[in-house]
């Protein structure tokens, strides 16, 4: 009778085990983050004075996100990444955050929307012609552009500043990046430091903690006024920088 018992109670324990490792498969499936999706919704054109709303709605997966930790609205002339303004987004507490800006001159500008919720972030740009768009550039050649950083294709940088920052503690440094829509990984990024009419400038080599997230920290001694200009490099040729400014207490 019991070697008639054996077969049997070896097959349970097989069946027992493969159960099990299902299990862990799909536990470390649900493990695995969903993406954050961010639709942002700007009109194409514009008039002169209009005011233009700005809208993105925000999920993960099947479920609106209403507790972003951060949505802000970077606009900017199109060649002039450097004169961008950011305006802080309301939350409507359902998913979407909104914003609004009028433009008082004829261009194509560029509406980014920095979303930053739950670990994850995302940055979708797009543009609105006001006016007339774009003036026409006499001869072919670009006048009153000296001087501006012209930006690779398809690349984004959202600099998160450091908030509160008080002397005598180190703070983080953080940058998201983004190429083509898609966060760029294996960047070589430096933080540039420095003060106020100083000559001495400090660097801090910025590590990958996530993908197309790069952090580092300083240790800001003295209060003031200090410049940071972030730059990132890899190995296609690729050669950015942009410089933000914070205040130390």
């Amino acid at each position: 009778m019991k070697k008639r018992l054996w077969p049997l109670v070896i097959g349970l324990f097989v069946l027992a085990l493969a159960a099990c490792g299902n299990t862990g498969t799909e536990d470390s499936e649900d493990d695995i983050p969903k993406p954050l999706d961010v639709e942002l919704e700007v009109q194409e054109t514009a008039d002169i004075g209009e005011t233009v709303p700005f809208k993105a709605t925000v999920t993960q997966g099947d479920e609106k996100i209403k507790d972003a930790d951060e949505v802000e609205f970077e606009i900017w002339e199109e060649g002039k990444k450097e004169d961008s303004e950011m305006i802080k987004a309301k939350n409507n507490k359902d998913g979407t955050y909104e914003a609004e800006k009028s433009f008082d001159a004829n261009g194509v500008y560029i509406v980014q929307v920095h979303v930053t919720a739950r670990g994850l972030h995302n940055m979708p740009k797009k543009s609105v012609t006001v006016g007339e768009g774009a003036a026409e550039e006499e001869d072919g050649h670009h006048h009153g552009d000296h001087g501006h950083h012209h930006q690779t294709e398809g690349f984004s940088m959202h600099f998160m500043e450091p908030r509160n920052v008080k002397a005598g503690k180190k703070a983080e440094l953080m940058a998201h990046l983004e190429l083509k829509n898609k966060p760029m990984e294996a960047a070589r990024v430096r933080f540039e430091i420095w003060t106020d009419g100083s000559d001495k400038h400090e660097f801090v080599d910025a590590k990958e903690s996530k993908p197309g997230e790069y952090t580092g920290h300083y240790d800001f001694k003295k209060p003031g006024m200090y410049k940071i200009q972030v730059h990132v490099e890899n190995d296609e040729g690729l050669h950015e920088h942009e410089e933000h400014e914070i205040e130390v207490k």
